[in-house]
């Protein structure tokens, strides 16, 4: 049985992957925590989210004791926090000997130099940055296994690099396009006026600019054209891709590159079929949907997650169970 601590267990992730750990029979929760000065402290977690009333647990201050307590009970620890938080509780909870599963971008590059472009912070740990490995969980598994610092990819990324990785060696010097609409609880629980209902209507943003961008072209090792775009819909993504393959790529050996899922249960790849955004909302399963045009040498491939499970949540599970052989 392990024992893992979830901080910033207020937000939509973080409740997601309590929901998630608490019907885990391997796992236990050692204790839920928001910031010292959060409004949601001393809350039961069932009063943010009803849906989780067989949750029986409390939201507590991470305080300097309460830190003390996570580091002498539990095996690891998620960060479902802010970018420039978990970049400093990270460090500090590696240093004290856990597992670190951050759902953060403050480990996700391992350049120093790319931080204070697209975080807007500088880099204080670069030795605990070189010990942080991508979790990818399809692609990562070893490295995810033999470390205790794991940046789990952004919900954008993955179902990006999921649909894309595959392609790799068939990719010309083409950039991939992708156009990615996502729900709006990919904009997290606070409320601002541009994600409240009447405001939200479907819309491209970050265009040319997201930091999700060098995420993506940093894994798949090219360069991409990323377009991120807010949907009227609560959760899920649906990312389209246009691809160009090499002059002599066949059908067949598209197929051929998407059979390395035939062995992932998560993960369902269909030729001439396109997933939608309900087909995979509430569970942990990326759909890859592909068509290829061999006089042209374009692909579409379309692939579908749940922006808090496949995005977030579940996969820093996945990440959590491939860690400790579970």
């Amino acid at each position: 049985m392990k024992n893992i601590a979830i901080i910033g267990a207020s937000g939509y992730t973080g409740a997601q992957l309590t929901a998630l750990i608490h019907a885990e029979a391997d796992l236990t929760i050692q204790g839920l925590y928001v910031s010292e000065n959060s409004l949601d402290k001393g809350k039961p977690l069932a009063d943010l989210y009803p849906s989780y009333s067989h949750i029986a647990l409390t939201l507590s201050p991470l305080s300097e004791d309460a830190k003390a307590k996570i580091v002498a009970e539990a095996d690891a620890v998620v960060l479902a926090t802010e970018h420039s938080v978990s970049l400093h509780l990270a460090a500090w909870f590696y240093s004290q000997g856990l597992a670190v599963f951050d759902l953060s971008g403050a480990y996700r590059f391992s350049d120093v130099a790319q931080y204070p472009k697209w975080y807007g912070f500088e880099h204080e740990y670069p030795e605990v940055l070189a010990k942080a490995v991508y979790g990818l969980a399809e692609w990562n598994a070893k490295e995810i296994a033999a470390t205790k610092m794991i940046a789990v990819p952004g919900c954008y990324p993955t179902a990006s690099l999921t649909a894309l990785k595959p392609l790799a060696s068939l990719l010309t010097s083409a950039y991939p396009v992708i156009n990615a609409v996502s729900g709006v609880t990919g904009a997290g629980r606070k409320a601002q006026l541009h994600t409240s209902f009447c405001e939200v209507s479907l819309t491209p943003y970050g265009v040319l600019g997201h930091r999700h961008q060098p995420e993506i072209a940093t894994q798949l090792g090219q360069e991409v054209i990323f377009t991120p775009h807010l949907g009227n819909f609560k959760r899920g993504i649906l990312a389209t891709i246009t691809v160009q393959l090499k002059p002599g790529t066949t059908t067949a050996d598209v197929a051929a590159a998407y059979s390395v899922y035939d062995q992932a249960p998560l993960v369902t790849v269909k030729h001439n079929q396109f997933p939608k955004v309900d087909d995979v909302v509430l569970t942990p399963n990326c759909h890859l949907g592909w068509k290829f045009d061999e006089n042209s040498g374009y692909l579409v491939v379309a692939s579908a997650i749940d922006n808090l499970m496949k995005g977030a949540a579940s996969q820093a599970l996945q990440c959590i169970k491939i860690h400790f052989n579970l």
